[in-house]
Protein backbone atom coordinates (compact mmCIF):
# COMPACT_ATOMS: atom_id res chain seq x y z
CA UNK A 1 0.00 0.00 0.00
CA UNK A 2 3.08 2.49 0.88
CA UNK A 3 4.38 1.86 -2.75
CA UNK A 4 1.63 3.31 -4.51
CA UNK A 5 0.30 6.11 -2.20
CA UNK A 6 2.28 8.71 -4.69
CA UNK A 7 -0.12 7.17 -7.26
CA UNK A 8 -3.25 7.53 -5.28
CA UNK A 9 -2.05 11.47 -4.24
CA UNK A 10 -1.63 12.09 -7.77
CA UNK A 11 -4.97 10.63 -8.51
CA UNK A 12 -6.37 12.73 -5.68
CA UNK A 13 -4.16 15.84 -7.20
CA UNK A 14 -5.78 15.17 -11.10
CA UNK A 15 -9.27 14.66 -9.58
CA UNK A 16 -8.94 18.29 -7.73
CA UNK A 17 -8.08 19.85 -10.90
CA UNK A 18 -10.90 18.21 -13.18
CA UNK A 19 -13.34 19.38 -10.60
CA UNK A 20 -12.59 22.55 -10.59
CA UNK A 21 -12.69 22.67 -14.80
CA UNK A 22 -16.23 21.63 -14.21
CA UNK A 23 -17.35 23.81 -10.92
CA UNK A 24 -16.02 26.73 -13.60
CA UNK A 25 -18.66 25.39 -16.38
CA UNK A 26 -21.09 25.19 -13.74
CA UNK A 27 -20.00 28.54 -12.87
CA UNK A 28 -20.92 30.21 -16.26
CA UNK A 29 -24.21 28.51 -16.03
CA UNK A 30 -25.51 29.15 -12.77
CA UNK A 31 -23.32 32.03 -11.63
CA UNK A 32 -22.26 29.81 -8.63
CA UNK A 33 -18.74 31.30 -7.90
CA UNK A 34 -16.42 28.29 -8.38
CA UNK A 35 -14.54 28.88 -4.97
CA UNK A 36 -17.75 27.84 -2.86
CA UNK A 37 -17.66 24.33 -5.02
CA UNK A 38 -13.83 24.41 -4.41
CA UNK A 39 -14.40 25.54 -0.58
CA UNK A 40 -16.65 22.65 -0.25
CA UNK A 41 -14.98 20.00 -1.78
CA UNK A 42 -11.89 21.30 1.22
CA UNK A 43 -14.84 20.52 3.64
CA UNK A 44 -15.44 16.93 2.50
CA UNK A 45 -11.82 15.72 1.96
CA UNK A 46 -11.64 17.57 5.31
CA UNK A 47 -14.24 14.99 6.88
CA UNK A 48 -13.61 12.20 4.38
CA UNK A 49 -9.96 12.28 6.01
CA UNK A 50 -11.35 12.18 9.47
CA UNK A 51 -13.80 9.29 8.96
CA UNK A 52 -11.34 7.00 7.64
CA UNK A 53 -8.83 8.10 9.98
CA UNK A 54 -6.50 8.84 7.63
CA UNK A 55 -2.87 10.91 7.65
CA UNK A 56 -3.25 14.53 8.62
CA UNK A 57 -0.55 17.15 7.68
CA UNK A 58 -0.20 20.98 8.55
CA UNK A 59 -1.93 22.89 5.35
CA UNK A 60 -1.27 26.13 7.13
CA UNK A 61 2.10 26.69 5.94
CA UNK A 62 0.98 25.07 2.47
CA UNK A 63 -2.28 27.44 2.49
CA UNK A 64 0.12 30.40 2.91
CA UNK A 65 2.61 29.57 -0.02
CA UNK A 66 -0.70 29.00 -2.61
CA UNK A 67 -2.01 32.26 -1.30
CA UNK A 68 1.44 34.45 -2.08
CA UNK A 69 1.53 32.54 -5.61
CA UNK A 70 -2.15 32.91 -6.03
CA UNK A 71 -2.39 36.65 -5.48
CA UNK A 72 0.18 37.36 -8.00
CA UNK A 73 -1.25 35.46 -10.78
CA UNK A 74 -4.51 36.87 -10.08
CA UNK A 75 -3.29 40.14 -9.78
CA UNK A 76 -1.30 39.92 -13.15
CA UNK A 77 -3.81 38.32 -14.69
CA UNK A 78 -6.58 40.85 -14.30
CA UNK A 79 -3.80 43.74 -15.72
CA UNK A 80 -3.30 41.67 -18.43
CA UNK A 81 -7.05 42.23 -19.21
CA UNK A 82 -6.81 45.75 -18.44
CA UNK A 83 -6.47 48.31 -21.43
CA UNK A 84 -5.98 52.14 -20.42
CA UNK A 85 -7.77 54.62 -22.91
CA UNK A 86 -9.33 58.15 -22.17
CA UNK A 87 -12.44 57.15 -22.61
CA UNK A 88 -12.24 54.49 -19.28
CA UNK A 89 -11.34 57.32 -16.98
CA UNK A 90 -14.76 57.30 -15.53
CA UNK A 91 -14.52 53.83 -14.98
CA UNK A 92 -11.04 54.55 -13.37
CA UNK A 93 -11.46 56.57 -11.12
CA UNK A 94 -14.62 56.03 -9.70
CA UNK A 95 -13.65 52.42 -8.80
CA UNK A 96 -10.54 53.59 -7.07
CA UNK A 97 -12.82 56.10 -4.72
CA UNK A 98 -15.75 53.66 -4.19
CA UNK A 99 -12.15 51.14 -2.92
CA UNK A 100 -10.53 53.55 -1.18
CA UNK A 101 -13.45 55.54 0.56
CA UNK A 102 -15.18 51.71 1.34
CA UNK A 103 -11.98 50.65 2.46
CA UNK A 104 -11.51 53.47 4.77
CA UNK A 105 -15.14 53.50 6.27
CA UNK A 106 -15.71 49.92 6.30
CA UNK A 107 -12.43 49.20 8.46
CA UNK A 108 -12.85 51.85 11.17
CA UNK A 109 -16.74 50.77 11.47
CA UNK A 110 -15.77 47.08 11.59
CA UNK A 111 -12.87 47.78 14.19
CA UNK A 112 -15.34 49.76 15.98
CA UNK A 113 -17.84 46.66 16.54
CA UNK A 114 -15.24 44.66 17.31
CA UNK A 115 -13.91 46.75 19.68
CA UNK A 116 -17.07 46.54 21.41
CA UNK A 117 -17.40 42.87 21.71
CA UNK A 118 -13.60 42.12 22.29
CA UNK A 119 -12.86 44.83 24.42
CA UNK A 120 -9.65 45.37 22.70
CA UNK A 121 -7.92 48.29 21.59
CA UNK A 122 -9.06 50.02 18.54
CA UNK A 123 -5.08 49.76 16.96
CA UNK A 124 -5.37 46.00 17.63
CA UNK A 125 -8.73 45.93 16.03
CA UNK A 126 -8.32 47.42 12.93
CA UNK A 127 -5.81 44.60 12.22
CA UNK A 128 -8.32 42.41 11.79
CA UNK A 129 -10.85 45.14 10.66
CA UNK A 130 -8.56 45.34 7.57
CA UNK A 131 -8.95 41.95 5.94
CA UNK A 132 -12.29 41.89 6.30
CA UNK A 133 -12.76 45.14 4.79
CA UNK A 134 -10.71 44.03 1.54
CA UNK A 135 -12.56 42.67 -1.31
CA UNK A 136 -11.45 39.21 -2.91
CA UNK A 137 -10.11 39.73 -6.52
CA UNK A 138 -9.48 35.96 -6.63
CA UNK A 139 -13.65 35.25 -6.57
CA UNK A 140 -14.57 38.19 -8.05
CA UNK A 141 -12.09 38.07 -11.75
CA UNK A 142 -13.78 34.78 -12.05
CA UNK A 143 -17.60 35.39 -11.18
CA UNK A 144 -17.71 38.68 -13.47
CA UNK A 145 -17.03 37.37 -16.86
CA UNK A 146 -21.15 36.95 -17.71
CA UNK A 147 -21.36 40.56 -16.41
CA UNK A 148 -21.52 43.43 -19.20
CA UNK A 149 -18.40 45.20 -20.37
CA UNK A 150 -18.73 48.45 -18.34
CA UNK A 151 -19.58 46.48 -15.02
CA UNK A 152 -17.26 44.28 -15.74
CA UNK A 153 -14.34 46.28 -16.16
CA UNK A 154 -15.71 48.19 -13.14
CA UNK A 155 -15.76 45.09 -10.74
CA UNK A 156 -12.11 44.28 -12.03
CA UNK A 157 -10.57 47.78 -11.73
CA UNK A 158 -12.31 48.07 -7.94
CA UNK A 159 -11.19 44.93 -6.77
CA UNK A 160 -7.75 45.17 -7.61
CA UNK A 161 -7.59 48.81 -6.29
CA UNK A 162 -9.61 46.85 -3.14
CA UNK A 163 -6.19 44.58 -2.70
CA UNK A 164 -3.66 46.76 -3.35
CA UNK A 165 -4.65 49.39 -0.89
CA UNK A 166 -6.11 47.17 1.92
CA UNK A 167 -2.78 45.32 1.70
CA UNK A 168 -0.05 48.59 1.65
CA UNK A 169 -2.90 49.77 5.14
CA UNK A 170 -2.28 46.59 6.51
CA UNK A 171 1.39 46.33 6.51
CA UNK A 172 1.73 49.71 7.07
CA UNK A 173 -0.66 49.99 10.33
CA UNK A 174 1.45 46.61 11.31
CA UNK A 175 4.22 48.53 11.16
CA UNK A 176 3.08 51.88 13.28
CA UNK A 177 1.73 49.88 15.78
CA UNK A 178 4.32 47.48 16.27
CA UNK A 179 6.33 50.79 17.93
CA UNK A 180 8.66 51.20 14.88
CA UNK A 181 9.50 54.65 14.42
CA UNK A 182 7.97 57.04 11.76
CA UNK A 183 6.32 59.63 10.99
CA UNK A 184 3.10 60.84 9.59
CA UNK A 185 1.09 57.81 8.52
CA UNK A 186 -0.10 59.16 5.25
CA UNK A 187 3.21 60.61 4.62
CA UNK A 188 4.68 57.45 5.30
CA UNK A 189 2.39 55.65 2.99
CA UNK A 190 2.64 58.61 0.39
CA UNK A 191 6.62 57.60 0.12
CA UNK A 192 6.08 53.83 -0.09
CA UNK A 193 3.30 54.10 -3.03
CA UNK A 194 5.43 56.43 -5.15
CA UNK A 195 8.55 54.32 -4.47
CA UNK A 196 7.11 51.44 -5.34
CA UNK A 197 5.56 52.96 -8.46
CA UNK A 198 9.28 54.43 -9.37
CA UNK A 199 10.78 51.08 -8.96
CA UNK A 200 7.44 49.26 -10.81
CA UNK A 201 7.93 51.19 -14.02
CA UNK A 202 11.87 50.45 -14.27
CA UNK A 203 11.82 47.28 -13.65
CA UNK A 204 8.46 46.99 -16.30
CA UNK A 205 10.46 48.70 -18.55
CA UNK A 206 13.89 46.42 -18.03
CA UNK A 207 11.88 43.24 -18.30
CA UNK A 208 10.38 44.04 -21.27
CA UNK A 209 13.10 45.35 -23.06
CA UNK A 210 15.38 41.90 -22.13
CA UNK A 211 12.44 39.35 -22.75
CA UNK A 212 11.16 40.78 -26.14
CA UNK A 213 15.57 40.04 -27.19
CA UNK A 214 15.41 36.40 -26.27
CA UNK A 215 14.86 33.91 -28.47
CA UNK A 216 14.83 30.90 -26.34
CA UNK A 217 11.65 29.46 -26.20
CA UNK A 218 11.64 28.91 -22.28
CA UNK A 219 11.14 32.03 -21.33
CA UNK A 220 7.30 32.63 -19.38
CA UNK A 221 8.29 30.96 -16.23
CA UNK A 222 11.68 32.55 -16.20
CA UNK A 223 9.86 35.90 -16.63
CA UNK A 224 7.14 34.66 -13.99
CA UNK A 225 9.88 33.72 -11.68
CA UNK A 226 11.22 36.58 -11.48
CA UNK A 227 8.48 38.90 -10.68
CA UNK A 228 7.73 36.57 -8.14
CA UNK A 229 11.86 37.50 -6.99
CA UNK A 230 10.98 41.06 -7.16
CA UNK A 231 7.20 41.04 -4.94
CA UNK A 232 9.18 38.95 -2.37
CA UNK A 233 12.36 41.14 -2.29
CA UNK A 234 9.74 43.93 -2.26
CA UNK A 235 7.83 42.71 0.50
CA UNK A 236 10.99 42.48 2.68
CA UNK A 237 11.63 45.62 1.95
CA UNK A 238 8.42 46.82 3.04
CA UNK A 239 7.13 48.07 -0.15
CA UNK A 240 3.61 47.47 -1.55
CA UNK A 241 4.64 44.84 -3.99
CA UNK A 242 1.30 43.90 -5.18
CA UNK A 243 2.28 47.19 -7.38
CA UNK A 244 5.10 45.92 -8.75
CA UNK A 245 2.87 43.11 -10.98
CA UNK A 246 0.10 45.33 -11.43
CA UNK A 247 2.06 48.30 -13.11
CA UNK A 248 3.92 45.40 -15.17
CA UNK A 249 1.11 43.94 -16.26
CA UNK A 250 -0.33 47.31 -17.27
CA UNK A 251 2.87 48.39 -19.35
CA UNK A 252 2.98 45.41 -21.27
CA UNK A 253 -0.63 45.57 -22.26
CA UNK A 254 -0.71 48.90 -22.58
CA UNK A 255 3.17 49.01 -24.10
CA UNK A 256 2.82 51.27 -27.08
CA UNK A 257 0.77 54.34 -24.57
CA UNK A 258 4.08 53.62 -22.48
CA UNK A 259 6.93 53.22 -24.93
CA UNK A 260 6.46 56.71 -26.69
CA UNK A 261 8.42 59.50 -27.60
CA UNK A 262 12.37 58.30 -27.26
CA UNK A 263 11.34 54.98 -25.89
CA UNK A 264 9.47 53.79 -28.73
CA UNK A 265 12.83 52.56 -30.16
CA UNK A 266 13.17 50.21 -27.77
CA UNK A 267 10.14 48.11 -27.86
CA UNK A 268 9.76 45.69 -30.78
CA UNK A 269 6.32 45.40 -31.31
CA UNK A 270 5.38 42.31 -32.98
CA UNK A 271 8.36 40.53 -29.82
CA UNK A 272 6.12 42.47 -27.60
CA UNK A 273 2.58 41.23 -28.65
CA UNK A 274 3.90 37.55 -28.89
CA UNK A 275 5.00 38.03 -24.98
CA UNK A 276 1.65 39.40 -24.22
CA UNK A 277 -0.29 36.27 -25.91
CA UNK A 278 1.89 33.91 -24.46
CA UNK A 279 2.06 35.43 -21.32
CA UNK A 280 -1.74 35.84 -21.01
CA UNK A 281 -2.17 31.68 -21.58
CA UNK A 282 0.28 30.93 -19.27
CA UNK A 283 -1.64 33.15 -16.33
CA UNK A 284 -4.65 32.56 -17.00
CA UNK A 285 -3.62 28.52 -16.40
CA UNK A 286 -1.50 29.24 -13.54
CA UNK A 287 -3.90 30.89 -11.42
CA UNK A 288 -6.40 28.21 -12.32
CA UNK A 289 -4.58 25.94 -10.63
CA UNK A 290 -3.10 27.99 -7.86
CA UNK A 291 -6.57 29.15 -7.07
CA UNK A 292 -7.95 25.77 -7.26
CA UNK A 293 -5.47 24.48 -4.56
CA UNK A 294 -5.88 27.12 -2.36
CA UNK A 295 -9.68 27.15 -1.87
CA UNK A 296 -9.75 23.59 -1.26
CA UNK A 297 -6.91 23.37 1.09
CA UNK A 298 -8.90 26.86 2.87
CA UNK A 299 -11.97 24.35 2.51
CA UNK A 300 -10.02 21.40 4.65
CA UNK A 301 -8.90 23.77 7.23
CA UNK A 302 -12.30 24.90 7.92
CA UNK A 303 -13.83 24.19 11.70
CA UNK A 304 -17.48 23.75 11.09
CA UNK A 305 -18.35 24.01 15.13
CA UNK A 306 -16.97 27.72 15.19
CA UNK A 307 -20.17 28.53 13.58
CA UNK A 308 -22.15 27.79 16.62
CA UNK A 309 -22.18 30.24 18.49
CA UNK A 310 -24.59 33.09 19.12
CA UNK A 311 -22.10 35.96 19.79
CA UNK A 312 -20.29 34.96 16.80
CA UNK A 313 -23.21 35.56 14.92
CA UNK A 314 -24.37 38.70 16.36
CA UNK A 315 -20.49 39.90 15.40
CA UNK A 316 -20.54 38.54 11.76
CA UNK A 317 -24.47 40.17 10.91
CA UNK A 318 -23.30 43.21 12.00
CA UNK A 319 -20.24 43.25 10.15
CA UNK A 320 -21.73 42.12 6.80
CA UNK A 321 -24.55 44.44 7.46
CA UNK A 322 -21.94 47.11 7.96
CA UNK A 323 -20.22 46.28 4.70
CA UNK A 324 -23.63 46.28 2.13
CA UNK A 325 -24.50 49.24 3.84
CA UNK A 326 -22.06 51.57 3.20
CA UNK A 327 -21.44 50.02 -0.26
CA UNK A 328 -24.82 50.78 -1.21
CA UNK A 329 -24.56 54.72 -0.02
CA UNK A 330 -21.01 54.69 -2.07
CA UNK A 331 -22.49 53.32 -5.55
CA UNK A 332 -25.53 55.72 -4.92
CA UNK A 333 -23.68 58.80 -4.60
CA UNK A 334 -20.87 57.85 -6.75
CA UNK A 335 -22.25 55.63 -9.63
CA UNK A 336 -25.52 56.31 -9.40
CA UNK A 337 -29.05 54.16 -9.76
CA UNK A 338 -27.70 51.39 -12.16
CA UNK A 339 -25.80 49.89 -9.31
CA UNK A 340 -27.08 46.19 -9.63
CA UNK A 341 -25.66 43.38 -9.02
CA UNK A 342 -22.30 45.52 -8.16
CA UNK A 343 -23.41 46.54 -4.52
CA UNK A 344 -23.46 42.91 -4.04
CA UNK A 345 -20.18 41.96 -5.68
CA UNK A 346 -18.39 42.25 -2.58
CA UNK A 347 -16.67 38.72 -1.86
CA UNK A 348 -13.80 38.76 1.19
CA UNK A 349 -11.44 35.59 0.48
CA UNK A 350 -8.03 34.80 -0.75
CA UNK A 351 -6.53 38.27 0.74
CA UNK A 352 -8.90 38.19 3.92
CA UNK A 353 -7.32 34.89 4.48
CA UNK A 354 -3.67 35.74 4.02
CA UNK A 355 -3.85 38.91 5.74
CA UNK A 356 -5.05 36.87 9.05
CA UNK A 357 -2.22 34.93 8.83
CA UNK A 358 0.39 37.47 8.62
CA UNK A 359 -0.97 39.11 12.21
CA UNK A 360 2.33 37.56 14.29
CA UNK A 361 0.99 35.60 17.09
CA UNK A 362 2.28 38.98 19.67
CA UNK A 363 -0.69 40.80 17.99
CA UNK A 364 -3.01 38.14 17.84
CA UNK A 365 -6.55 38.34 20.13
CA UNK A 366 -7.27 35.55 22.02
CA UNK A 367 -10.57 36.55 22.35
CA UNK A 368 -11.20 37.02 18.63
CA UNK A 369 -13.50 34.02 17.18
CA UNK A 370 -12.58 32.61 13.60
CA UNK A 371 -16.14 32.00 13.06
CA UNK A 372 -16.66 35.53 12.48
CA UNK A 373 -14.56 35.33 9.44
CA UNK A 374 -15.88 32.45 8.21
CA UNK A 375 -19.71 33.87 7.96
CA UNK A 376 -17.89 36.61 6.49
CA UNK A 377 -16.62 35.12 3.81
CA UNK A 378 -19.23 32.53 3.23
CA UNK A 379 -22.24 34.78 3.41
CA UNK A 380 -20.89 37.50 1.04
CA UNK A 381 -19.98 34.72 -1.40
CA UNK A 382 -23.83 33.43 -1.08
CA UNK A 383 -24.86 37.14 -1.16
CA UNK A 384 -22.67 37.76 -4.62
CA UNK A 385 -24.23 34.69 -5.95
CA UNK A 386 -27.58 35.53 -5.39
CA UNK A 387 -27.18 38.68 -7.21
CA UNK A 388 -25.49 37.15 -10.14
CA UNK A 389 -28.19 34.92 -10.61
CA UNK A 390 -30.75 37.42 -10.09
CA UNK A 391 -29.25 40.02 -12.63
CA UNK A 392 -29.41 36.74 -15.14
CA UNK A 393 -32.54 36.33 -14.83
CA UNK A 394 -33.52 40.00 -14.80
CA UNK A 395 -31.37 40.05 -18.11
CA UNK A 396 -33.15 36.98 -19.81
CA UNK A 397 -36.36 38.65 -18.41
CA UNK A 398 -35.76 41.96 -20.40
CA UNK A 399 -34.56 40.02 -23.16
CA UNK A 400 -37.76 38.48 -23.60
CA UNK A 401 -39.57 41.91 -23.81
CA UNK A 402 -37.51 43.02 -26.22
CA UNK A 403 -37.51 40.26 -28.24
CA UNK A 404 -35.64 40.31 -31.40
CA UNK A 405 -37.99 38.11 -33.35
CA UNK A 406 -40.03 40.72 -34.66
CA UNK A 407 -43.57 38.31 -34.89
CA UNK A 408 -46.99 40.15 -36.02
CA UNK A 409 -45.94 43.26 -34.56
CA UNK A 410 -42.50 43.01 -36.51
CA UNK A 411 -43.61 42.06 -39.57
CA UNK A 412 -45.86 45.15 -39.86
CA UNK A 413 -43.07 47.41 -38.86
CA UNK A 414 -40.71 45.48 -41.97
CA UNK A 415 -43.78 46.15 -44.43
CA UNK A 416 -43.63 49.44 -43.45
CA UNK A 417 -39.39 49.48 -44.24
CA UNK A 418 -38.10 49.90 -41.67
CA UNK A 419 -36.14 46.60 -41.36
CA UNK A 420 -33.46 48.41 -42.96
CA UNK A 421 -32.61 50.88 -40.05
CA UNK A 422 -32.85 47.62 -37.63
CA UNK A 423 -30.34 45.76 -38.85
CA UNK A 424 -27.92 48.75 -39.07
CA UNK A 425 -28.20 49.47 -35.49
CA UNK A 426 -28.06 45.85 -34.67
CA UNK A 427 -24.35 45.69 -36.70
CA UNK A 428 -23.30 48.99 -35.35
CA UNK A 429 -19.68 48.36 -33.37
CA UNK A 430 -20.04 48.73 -29.67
Amino acid sequence: MNGNTSYFLLIALALIVVLSYFFNLISRKTNIPSVLLLILTGILINYGTEYYDLIRIDLFPILELLGIIGLIMIVLEAALDLKLERKKWPIFWRSFVIALVGLIGTTFVIALILNFFLDAELEETLLYAIPMAILSSAIVLPSVENLGEEKKEFMIYESTFSDILGIMFFYLLLEETSGNEGGNFFVELSINVGLTIGISLLAAYLLIFIFQNITSKVKLFLLISVLVLLYSAGKLMHLSSLLIILVFGLVLNNYSLFFRGKLKRLAKPLSVRRILVDFRLVTIESAFIVRTFFFVVFGATIVLSDLVSLKVFIQSFLIIAVIYMLRWLLFRIIVGKDIRPQIFIAPRGLITILLFFAIPPARQLMTFENGVLLYVIIVSSILMTWSLVSDKKRAFYDDSIFDPDPGILGSRFMEDGTSESSSSIEEKPE
